[in-house]
């Protein structure tokens, strides 16, 4: 093969299809229809004499010749559009495009609605998909493709992403306003342990941070509810004698007139709320727009 043969068009289509593993969102990223996409990779398929991408587990995934190629390519690629002052242009205001986000409904909760007026406001053709997840299939997730960012905490990351922290977060009680272990004012710590407790766990765990700090002062609770989403609980502790902790945000925006917060009786270590993503999404300039309004609207809270 030499390199007169080569149509430099083509290379950019197989980028974008290494970095969407899907025909109609490659094409959309580079702005041309779901047809001419298809054509680009018939014809990179018979120029490199390999398949290149094949469907499995419902997605495209790159075969080894294409792995091999696209890390071959990527800083050609890079060199080139610095040479040629190519910058992939994005505006906003005019984009048409889907992102999908991994978030719990914690995050959700706390950073959607904000970040909603604001892409609504600055980007009306960008959608965005939100989706659930388990920790340990986001890494996988985010090398195949099929979200494009995650938010949440992770104490270990997977090693191959990026991490942005987004804010600190920490932890405060909840329960109904007219709870009598609250009629002394402060909450004391033999009351707190003693009580029922409603815990949420994505897992089903029965527990928490919360619990390895009880034990450090030999002190153990009774969870005595599990559920696997938060915005069941304001209506549940508004009606028993149930407590909760609850990432301080989170609590804020319960918005039950019957609910009050109180400090947790002893100290609890702080912990951040992070954003994942691929590094191979660097270069993307929708990608990195959409990061930067994330990083801002969340510092904003």
């Amino acid at each position: 093969m030499k390199l007169a043969d080569i149509d430099l068009n083509l290379l950019t289509a197989f980028e974008a299809l290494a970095a969407e593993r899907h025909v109609t969102r490659a094409a959309r990223r580079l702005g041309i229809s779901q047809p001419a996409m298809s054509e680009a990779l018939r014809r990179l398929r018979h120029l490199f004499g390999d398949q290149l991408f094949v469907r499995a587990s419902g997605a495209m995934q790159p075969t080894p010749r294409a792995l091999a190629l696209s890390s071959a390519l990527a800083p050609v690629l890079a060199d080139l559009r610095r040479a040629m002052g190519d910058q992939v242009a994005f505006s906003p205001e005019v984009a048409v495009k889907a992102f999908t986000l991994a978030s719990t409904d914690y995050i959700s909760l706390v950073l959607l609605p904000p970040l909603i007026a604001r892409l609504r406001q600055a980007a009306p053709g960008l959608d965005l998909h939100v989706t659930a997840y388990e920790k340990a299939s986001l890494g996988p997730m985010l090398d195949r493709g099929e979200i494009d960012l995650a938010v949440g905490v992770f104490a270990r990351p997977p090693e191959q992403v990026v991490r942005t922290v987004l804010f600190e977060e920490h932890f405060v009680g909840v329960s109904r306003a007219d709870h009598p272990a609250l009629s002394c004012g402060a909450m004391r710590l033999a009351a707190f342990a003693s009580l029922p407790h409603a815990l949420v766990s994505v897992n089903a765990d029965r527990r928490g941070a919360i619990d390895d700090r009880l034990q450090a002062l030999g002190q153990r609770r009774r969870i005595a509810l599990v559920v696997p989403y938060m915005l069941l609980l304001p209506r549940v502790l508004a009606e028993s004698d149930l407590i909760a902790v609850l990432p301080r945000r989170a609590a804020a925006a319960i918005t039950d007139p019957r609910l009050t917060t109180f400090e947790v009786p002893f100290a609890t270590d702080p912990w951040t709320v992070d954003l994942l993503w691929n590094p191979a999404a660097r270069t993307d300039r929708a990608t990195t727009w959409l990061r930067a309004l994330i990083v801002e609207t969340a510092r904003g809270l």
